[in-house]
């Protein structure tokens, strides 16, 4: 790692406590998840542990959610946000990103039934179309701009989500494509509608303070992570994962 850590207070005051605080949502499979007994799993959380243990302290999980991601983190609630964070505008105003940890952009989740049915945001954007996105997120954001015409819902859950979709009450969701992928391997009744190109580009990496040290480290760590392999071994693990329960 290089030597502008020594210079980070935040990396400073962590190691002198003995914790990295990670704050998480633990709804976002493969990234990040609850699991029943209260331990979480995902590509995210073994990197976490990873990051705890080159910083030579134990790692602590603080639970957050979407809607109050970026305030918990303001609060002061925890050191870093990890579990498929996306960069945008609003949290890069107050925080620091590391180098992305996945490049994705959204992609409609319908049953399979419906799979050539929303291959577009124009196809999605009709009256009678059940759009259902989870609060607080770049989805609710992207469901509310680009479909005024279709009926967008709201579930506060975003670990039960898909199931709307499922069950039949709901018709489609626009989520990053390798959640969708992900669900629908999870969900036989489901498939990621095949469209030409995703609708959106974004990027993941994980948020902490405006600490340019830290940034640094964070970036030679994860930066290191990636092009020796951990990284995409932590998301293949993951991603082969089934949890059990609503998700």
């Amino acid at each position: 790692m290089r030597s502008e850590a020594s210079a980070s207070p935040t990396l400073d005051r962590i190691r002198a406590g003995g914790v990295l605080r990670v704050g998480t949502t633990g709804d976002y499979t493969p990234f990040s998840l609850l699991r029943p007994d209260g331990t979480y799993e995902g590509a995210d959380i073994d990197m976490a542990h990873d990051l705890a243990a080159i910083l030579g302290v134990r790692t602590v999980f603080v639970p957050t959610v979407w809607v109050d991601l970026l305030d918990d983190f303001l609060a002061g609630n925890f050191d870093i946000a990890m579990g498929g964070v996306t960069v945008n505008e609003a949290r890069a105003a107050r925080a620091f990103f590391s180098i992305p940890t996945f490049i994705d952009g959204k992609r409609p989740l319908c049953r399979i039934e419906d799979r050539d049915r929303f291959t577009s945001v124009e196809a999605i954007n009709q009256p009678g179309v059940r759009v259902v996105a989870n609060p607080g997120s770049a989805n609710e954001a992207f469901a509310r701009a680009n479909f005024p015409r279709a009926q967008v819902t709201i579930h506060h859950d975003n670990a039960s989500v898909f199931l709307e979709i499922v069950a039949g009450r709901a018709d489609v969701m626009v989520t990053d494509g390798l959640e969708a992928d992900h669900q629908a391997a999870l969900h036989p009744e489901l498939c990621a509608a095949p469209v030409a190109a995703p609708f959106t580009r974004l990027e993941k990496a994980y948020m902490f303070a405006r600490d340019r040290a830290m940034k640094a480290f964070i970036d030679d760590w994860l930066g290191a992570r990636i092009a020796g392999g951990p990284w995409q071994q932590a998301l293949e693990r993951a991603m082969a994962a089934h949890p059990a329960g609503p998700e």
